[in-house]
């Protein structure tokens, strides 16, 4: 405490006073609800065991990752030169006004519609478009894009010297109770394309362990 600034400690005391004079509080709405066994028999204990998920970590192809982004590169600077040419210029794709003028008034696309900043291109309204070519290779294009940004080189930069990668597990976030992970988030790792898939790949045991997928229900 002696080393922190006066900001954050004022901040570390306050939310430990807001915890102190909200325990009746919250121990009464529990007992009101039945919920006391939920929370010291369930819950409670289940900290510990998302610490030691956390301190643990999952292990990761490092090398692997790091290809699998150069190949999602490959594609990307593909597709890119397919777009230039079935459109006949070069813009920057990733610019929804310069997307959304090449698509809908260059090529004239039907079903653009304009917003005060210019033509949308989120993905509700490509996606009514996907059976043109061009719009087809947009949106492979962003998902290829994305993949790279996000996960390939989004993951590399956040394995640890041994090896791993440790998320935060969240136990009080979704509605629906399930944990929930952050920082980085590796329940949202996408499976919909054959290269969305292989990034499962990239996620390992240890030697002489297993991986177990267990369902909610």
């Amino acid at each position: 405490f002696e080393t922190m600034p006066e900001k954050a400690l004022n901040c570390v005391c306050y939310m430990a006073y807001t915890a102190w004079k909200s325990r009746e509080i919250l121990l009464g709405q529990l007992r009101r609800h039945g919920m006391l066994h939920l929370f010291y028999e369930i819950e409670m204990p289940v900290i510990y065991s998302l610490y030691h998920m956390e301190e643990e970590g999952i292990q990761v192809r490092r090398e692997e990752l790091k290809a699998y982004g150069e190949r999602l590169q490959t594609q990307v600077e593909k597709l890119e030169q397919e777009i230039y040419a079935e459109t006949g210029c070069e813009f920057n794709i990733n610019s929804p006004k310069q997307l959304g003028e090449v698509l809908f008034e260059k090529m004239s696309l039907p079903g653009g519609k304009k917003t005060k900043t210019g033509w949308s291109t989120n993905a509700d309204v490509l996606e009514k478009l996907k059976d043109h070519p061009l719009v087809a290779d947009v949106l492979t294009y962003r998902q290829y894009a994305k993949l790279k940004s996000t996960y390939a080189d989004g993951l590399l930069k956040v394995i640890d010297p041994d090896g791993r990668i440790r998320t935060s597990f969240q136990m009080t976030v979704t509605a629906t109770g399930r944990l929930s992970s952050t920082e980085p988030n590796l329940q949202n790792i996408p499976t919909r394309t054959d290269l969305g898939s292989k990034m499962r790949e990239m996620f390992v045991a240890a030697p002489g362990h297993v991986l177990v997928d267990a369902d909610y229900s």
